[in-house]
């Protein structure tokens, strides 16, 4: 064989696997996203945590999982939203979902202290979804230098200690029953963009949330513990720039219905 055959064999062979993997990419990413089969969240756990779950996409999401039969343990810092949320829910599916909720202001709290509250709260519930939504934003772009102690506190204590606490607090019931699903909202933030000047202390403590998600993923998959990080790009939220849904900004009704499709 001349080397000239050689080299066209070699090349051709090897373009030939290289799109064959790009073709099962593509193939898979469509049959998870559009054909894969909707799982019975339920398989997990009859009750669901969802922190932030007052607006935006933590409400969303309560409502989503309330509908698939579900009952929720809502945590935010204003007893009166979560009222008004609790009674939202009950009003659409009814008092067959059972809902608790838990006052905490992440922003104040320390991290045992999170910790401990939710443990003595969900014990004797069978707890198979948690939802680490909470977080906190600058209310408008600012220099590093320019943040107050209190904002740099505030928005790593709410993205980074409020989520990393409240899996701790979650995670134990799970491994005794070798199954539970977690899910941390990140940001694009943290991984859609090189960088995000002016919001450093909120796009670094998304980051955080990214790596972990990752890493306690592969820790606890062997024991049936589903784990993801779902980052959103701009969605209509309070926290968003952008206040209104158009065709290119989702609300977060939008946004949460493909979520455990």
């Amino acid at each position: 064989m001349e080397s000239q055959d050689f080299v066209l064999i070699t090349t051709t062979t090897l373009g030939f696997i290289s799109l064959c993997k790009t073709l099962a990419y593509i193939f898979k990413w469509v049959w998870v996203m559009f054909l894969r089969p909707s799982k019975n969240l339920k398989d997990y756990g009859s009750w669901a945590v969802v922190t932030g779950s007052t607006d935006g996409i933590g409400k969303a999401l309560a409502f989503e999982l309330a509908s698939k039969g579900l009952h929720l343990v809502l945590i935010g810092r204003n007893p009166s939203k979560l009222e008004v949320t609790s009674n939202e829910v009950r009003k659409r599916y009814g008092e067959q979902v059972e809902i608790k909720n838990i006052v905490i202001d992440f922003a104040k709290f320390g991290g045992e202290e999170i910790a401990r509250t939710i443990k003595e709260e969900i014990e004797g519930l069978d707890v198979g979804i948690l939802i680490n939504n909470v977080g906190m934003a600058y209310p408008y772009a600012r220099f590093f230098n320019e943040l107050e102690t209190e904002t740099i506190e505030s928005v790593i204590r709410v993205n980074v200690e409020g989520t990393t606490w409240v899996t701790r607090a979650v995670l134990p019931a799970m491994l005794k029953k070798k199954k539970g699903a977690v899910v941390n909202i990140g940001s694009g933030a943290s991984v859609a963009v090189s960088s995000y000047p002016l919001y450093t202390i909120y796009a670094a403590a998304k980051a955080y949330i990214a790596m972990f998600s990752k890493c306690i993923s592969l820790e606890y998959k062997q024991h049936g513990i589903h784990i993801q990080c779902q980052i959103p790009l701009v969605v209509a939220t309070k926290m968003a720039p952008v206040k209104r849904s158009s065709f290119f900004i989702p609300s977060p009704e939008i946004l949460a219905e493909p979520a455990y499709g």
